[in-house]
């Protein structure tokens, strides 16, 4: 028996806490950067990974789309078991949480799809539309129609700006308030959010997963953009300011505008290290906060 397989054997007998995903992802990964499992070789089955570490096959699937993420593999799936990625981390291609930071709209998704894996789903967010958590809620909820992904449960908690206040942008670089700036987002934020609401809620129907979307407002325009994944990832990216030239509503206008769905986003893990725990542990903090106290009941109304 290979020690890793004799580590996991023991503390089952031991009566410890079984393995959570994330050590799960965990000992696979050393497995792969350690040569065991080398590149092009065929993962062990999801049923068989199961049985080895003793967790539902959920807690399995979550791990390789972990891995999966830090293309350490690839061809995750229900189907056919996971490949080894070609040379994973060579040439000075960073994994895992140290991973180069990507454009929201590319690299929210694959996250967000990892995150599905669980039984009780949470995302959290703060943004000024929901536009990239509703592009990236597309492929997680294909994999549920397809069968691929099963959650029970899916918690998710948005906190946009009010349409009460003066955005500090987008707006006019004149300063003048309302307007059809402001109609533009308000219909923007209202628009991704209904879709995104409409399309999880869906799920009850079709699958009878238990699914609760809430909004709350915001009494500001949020500087930078922060996602919540299962209480265990935080994603970040900041609003970058520029100014720029739109005609509205057959109005030219000269305003200040950021563009959220291009801003790098930084990934922070709960167990990669003292700093990241602790900026996780921090953010949950500050979104709590905020949605506990400051922030209002949000209608998505024009």
């Amino acid at each position: 028996m290979e020690p890793e397989h004799a580590s996991v054997k023991g503390r089952r007998e031991a009566g410890r806490p079984l393995p959570s995903h994330r050590e799960v992802a965990d000992e696979l990964r050393t497995r792969i950067r350690t040569g065991v499992l080398r590149p092009g070789q065929r993962m062990p089955t999801q049923a068989k990974l199961a049985k080895e570490f003793g967790v539902e096959r959920g807690a399995v699937r979550q791990a390789l789309r972990i891995l999966q993420s830090e293309r350490l593999l690839t061809n995750v799936s229900k189907g056919s078991p996971a490949t080894v990625a070609g040379r994973p981390g060579a040439a000075g291609l960073p994994v895992g949480p140290a991973a180069a930071p990507q454009p929201s709209m590319v690299g929210l998704p694959p996250r967000v799809t990892a995150a599905f894996a669980a039984e009780h789903v949470e995302v959290d967010a703060l943004c000024l539309t929901a536009v990239s958590l509703t592009a990236a809620m597309g492929e997680p909820l294909r994999q549920i129609h397809a069968g691929e992904l099963k959650p029970a449960k899916i918690d998710v908690r948005v906190l946009l700006p009010s349409r009460d206040i003066d955005l500090a942008f987008p707006t006019p670089v004149d300063g003048s308030p309302g307007g059809p700036l402001q109609r533009r987002w308000l219909a923007h934020r209202n628009a991704q959010g209904q879709v995104l609401r409409h399309n999880l809620l869906t799920l009850r129907s079709t699958h009878g997963i238990d699914v609760h979307v809430t909004f709350r407002a915001l009494p500001f325009t949020p500087p930078v953009k922060l996602y919540l994944l299962n209480g265990a990832e935080a994603l970040f990216a900041y609003y970058t300011v520029t100014r720029g030239e739109q005609t509205i509503d057959q109005e030219h206008l000269e305003l200040y505008d950021a563009e959220g769905t291009r801003s790098l986003l930084f990934a922070f893990e709960e167990g990669a290290g003292p700093r990241d725990t602790t900026l996780v542990e921090q953010s949950r903090r500050w979104f709590d906060a905020l949605w506990d106290t400051i922030s209002s009941e949000l209608v998505l109304t024009s």
